[in-house]
């Protein structure tokens, strides 16, 4: 009598090796690069009718990345492992790299951002006019180290989408898609914040409100493009990593609510963006930061609820404490207060971009009657 085999697959429980802290720096160090770029037409084209909006992106730019690192080296567990990149610099390896860029970015943000406060800095009160260190001209400075700071932010965009492309063991990670899509909603969640920067702060400008809007439109329409491109991959089977993806995650009904909850988002944010509903800046600017905060969650969390090997998917539990809630508290709650800090320092009100507008164009009557 032949007595069949009964084969057990038991998955056993595993700590996530991203936390949640992760989760916040990418956010953040995300933000930070794309305020980099959208500041550039003001301060490397010289459009002087972009100057509220500029400033804000250049705002965005610098309270995030004095706050990323932060979350990294929380990420870390222990800070005194970052010397670690240093003392054994490994070549092939994405997150050496990143020990050097990082910080390379990070000071260029900051010498960037302090330039452009400056002149704010000298009509301040007593502390802002110490850290202006003098009265002397900078400004031929700022061109080109908002170029510097643009490529350095580039750099780190690069860095922190292969370092988690490469892991070919998780295929929702292993695809050329995911660092393309992490610039997209950095992109989508900066102009969000930059609406609600502008409503926040002393100045809104109506102007600023609809380029933002218009920026809005464009990045997440791009992010619907990229998303299109992953299933178009899968569904083809050209791409193996999103094919394997797909096929991991398409009988789970919380995976397909999460994919349908990010494609409303983002039809929801092109809507805004073509719309530019007046008044209601501040929920788009919510939306946004929520559509970038959550796919940055989903690709880390929810990736790592996927197992490696083995059947079913681990169950994912945000612990209250510094490695959970309490951790993004801190994180957010640090990077609000330097925010306050700064806007406590100098002005980031600027010249009206519509007062901008309205002076090019006056200027353009007389060389048209010409």
């Amino acid at each position: 009598m032949n007595v069949p085999d009964i084969i057990e697959t038991v998955n056993v429980s595993r700590h996530a090796a991203w936390l949640p802290w992760a989760v916040s720096y990418f956010f953040l160090i995300g933000l930070s690069t794309a305020g980099a770029f959208l500041s550039l037409p003001r301060f490397l084209a010289g459009k002087a009718d972009c100057d509220r909006l500029g400033r804000l992106a250049v705002l965005i730019m610098l309270s995030a990345a004095l706050a990323a690192p932060v979350a990294l080296l929380a990420d870390m567990h222990q800070p005194g492992r970052f010397w670690h990149f240093y003392a054994h610099f490994t070549p092939w390896s994405w997150m050496s790299w990143g020990s050097l860029l990082l910080p390379a970015y990070v000071g260029l943000a900051v010498v960037y951002g302090w330039l452009v406060m400056r002149p704010a800095l000298r009509e301040g009160p007593a502390p802002a006019r110490l850290l202006a260190l003098g009265s002397g001209d900078l400004s031929g400075f700022v061109r080109p180290i908002a170029g510097l700071t643009a490529l350095a932010g580039l750099a780190v965009v690069v860095y922190t989408g292969m370092e988690v492309m490469v892991v070919e063991s998780r295929p929702l990670w292993n695809t050329a898609t995911l660092p393309v899509m992490f610039l997209f909603t950095a992109l989508t969640g900066a102009a969000g914040l930059g609406l609600l920067f502008n409503r926040l702060l002393t100045g809104h400008d109506a102007v600023t409100d609809r380029r933002f809007y218009r920026m809005l439109a464009l990045f997440s329409g791009l992010v619907l493009l990229n998303g299109a491109v992953w299933l178009a991959l899968g569904w083809s089977g050209i791409g193996t990593a999103e094919a394997r993806a797909l096929e991991i995650v398409a009988g789970s009904n919380v995976w397909m609510g999460v994919a349908a909850w990010a494609t409303m988002t983002a039809f929801v944010l092109l809507v805004f963006g073509l719309a530019k509903p007046r008044g209601l800046g501040w929920l788009a600017g919510l939306i946004a930061l929520h559509s970038a905060w959550m796919f940055r969650w989903t690709v880390f969390m929810g990736g790592q609820a996927i197992p490696k090997t083995g059947a079913g998917f681990y169950e994912v539990h945000l612990p209250m404490g510094s490695e959970g809630l309490a951790g993004i508290a801190a994180a957010m709650g640090l990077w609000v207060a330097v925010v306050a800090i700064l806007t406590m320092l100098a002005s980031w009100r600027g010249r009206s971009d519509a007062a901008a507008s309205a002076s090019r164009a006056d200027h353009a009557v007389p060389h048209a009657a010409e």
